[in-house]
């Protein structure tokens, strides 16, 4: 009975391990995904508009994503691919953030970046960016992109392996939600009303 357990405990561990590397998109099992209800697509359906406005566009006080993923783009479903246009006025930044369920290729355009991400070591990796560089920050890693030139913006392309890689921003995640104050007190090894004041400076 033992080893009917272990072998038994042995192909679930097995299976979970297989699900957890094949994790990501699922595969579909047409050409391509309508959302329920759409008449017959024609190449509208497969075309996205949403960066012409970038094109000869003023560039924005603070910086900005523009995405092209499922939600924006519905063709993308199940294509297991998004994209994203990131602008950095000067002096600006991208905060410390993760994508759950895809890594980044970042390809820089113009302008400089300072970039980095933390490996589960908590090995910090930088590099400092010039236009026509491309860094690949991995799957589920927190990361950054710094925009230190003060006059200059600078402008990125992201590509993702995923329709909806989801973004976490690590200061909004933890300081703009319902985690007792306390919680993160002692997370950060401070006091509550140093947490306060963060929250404060989040929000404002």
């Amino acid at each position: 009975m033992d080893s009917c357990k272990k072998l038994l405990f042995l192909v679930i561990t097995t299976l979970a391990i297989a699900e957890m590397a094949m994790a990501g998109d699922p595969d579909i099992l047409t050409d391509f995904v309508l959302p329920p209800n759409s008449p017959p697509p024609d190449g509208n359906f497969f075309t996205y508009t949403g960066f012409r406005s970038l094109i000869d566009g003023p560039f924005p006080p603070t910086f900005k994503a523009v995405k092209a993923a499922a939600e924006q783009f519905p063709a993308l479903d199940g294509q297991s691919v998004s994209l994203a246009v990131l602008i950095y006025p000067a002096g600006t930044l991208n905060p410390v953030h993760t994508h759950p369920r895809s890594a980044e290729l970042l390809f820089l355009t113009r302008g400089t970046l300072q970039v980095g991400f933390v490996d589960t070591a908590n090995k910090l990796y930088t590099q400092t960016l010039q236009q026509g560089d491309l860094f690949v920050f991995p799957k589920g890693l927190v990361h950054f992109q710094y925009n230190a030139d003060p006059k200059s913006p600078a402008v990125a392309v992201s590509a993702f392996g995923s329709a909806n890689a989801g973004t976490v921003s690590l200061p909004n995640g933890l300081f703009n939600s319902t985690i007792d104050d306390g919680v993160l007190a002692l997370s950060f090894k401070t006091d509550v009303a140093t947490i306060q004041k963060i929250k404060a400076g989040i929000k404002g």
